[in-house]
């Protein structure tokens, strides 16, 4: 019986690993519309039952991924076209300022300490035309081939993921139900009666941090957009764009504030460069800092580190999906951890309950 036993065992799970291992490729794409059914079900919920009696289940479930593509697609498509444009622009100006050479700031030779001699290699550097140019010679060829290629398989590889997450998304809208069902009644066999409650945690702190992503990007646009007007930066739609879509993952935001600071620079336009770094910096500041732990603190029920921890170690272990599911994840290890004090807080008061009513107790 034993022997059966472990051998059908054995083979079970080398069936799992086989499945994960074919399918370690898509696990991004698997996550991603994971998380995003389980974000937009509610939704789901109430577009089917608005319109599958007209349209049917199938037809239903394959509006709503459209929806959802349309949604999420449509800012990505406009924010890389920005970008590009941007980045077309600014070259153009690194080109005009190759030609002409970049002056020395003003303020640079009045720095402490460090002012003159920084102004003067400057001059030898940087002022004479040509300059920029020679800085690109030093670089090897390789390097450039090198980043080129980098570049475009990171687009392959997003465009490889994005396909099949969509696919993967009419799958579970299509069949969550059944899914779900069978999902919980699976959980409640191997962890008990807790797992619904362990699948509730982890489903609304799915919500709280998809939430939190998307109020906090649209918080540092909205905000980078007034504080980029009223600096009087060009284009500040477009690059208050750029930095509401990079603030999604904690921190990155502050490259496009840098590279926006950097134009205007170049531009020499010094003042308006440090006044949009300083304000944009203080935006991403107070969107991460306050509007993100607010938005998913009754989600996660996590202190801000804990949020920004799972944000930054989800990212850098499975992309920008990972911006999610590592909340989610340190979310339930919470859930166990204290569940695990609660029982043993529990067991510990049934013990001295029975001491104290035993003879010896009494005595």
């Amino acid at each position: 019986m034993n022997i059966k036993l472990n051998g059908r065992w054995f083979h079970a799970a080398l069936i799992v690993v086989l499945a994960v291992w074919i399918l370690h490729d898509f696990v991004q794409a698997i996550l991603a519309a994971c998380v995003a059914a389980v974000a937009s079900w509610p939704l789901f919920v109430r577009f089917r039952s608005l319109l599958a009696p007209w349209l049917g289940r199938n037809a239903t479930a394959l509006a709503f991924t459209g929806l959802m593509a349309v949604f999420v697609l449509a800012p990505m498509v406009l924010g890389f076209t920005a970008l590009l444009t941007e980045a077309h622009t600014m070259l153009a100006e690194l080109a005009s300022a190759d030609a002409r050479g970049v002056p020395v700031p003003a303020w640079l030779d009045e720095l402490p300490v460090v002012g003159r001699w920084l102004s003067s290699r400057w001059h030898r550097e940087l002022a004479h035309a040509g300059a920029l140019s020679m800085w690109a010679e030093r670089a090897e060829s390789s390097a450039w081939l090198g980043w080129a290629q980098s570049v475009g398989q990171f687009v392959a590889r997003h465009l490889f993921i994005i396909v099949f997450a969509i696919l993967m998304l009419f799958f579970l809208y299509q069949e969550g139900d059944a899914q779900a069902r069978d999902f919980r009644r699976i959980l409640r066999g191997s962890v008990g009666e807790r797992a619904e409650a362990y699948v509730a945690v982890a489903a609304r702190s799915a919500r709280a941090s998809v939430n939190s992503v998307l109020v906090v990007g649209l918080f540092n646009g909205f905000a980078a957009w007034g504080a980029y007007a009223i600096v009087g930066v060009p284009h500040a739609g477009v690059w208050a764009a750029l930095t509401g879509a990079f603030s999604l993952v904690p921190f990155v935001g502050y490259v496009a504030v840098a590279a926006l600071a950097l134009q205007l620079w170049m531009t020499l336009a010094g003042t308006s460069a440090f006044l949009a770094f300083a304000l944009g910096c203080a935006v991403l500041f107070c969107g991460d800092k306050l509007v993100r732990p607010l938005v998913a603190r009754d989600g996660t029920r996590l202190p801000f580190v804990w949020v920004l921890m799972g944000c930054l170690g989800g990212f850098e272990a499975l992309g920008l999906v990972g911006i999610v599911v590592g909340p989610v994840v340190l979310t339930l290890a919470r859930e166990l951890w204290d569940q695990r004090a609660r029982d043993l807080a529990r067991t510990e008061g049934v013990e001295a309950q029975v001491l104290v009513r035993s003879p010896a107790g009494r005595r």
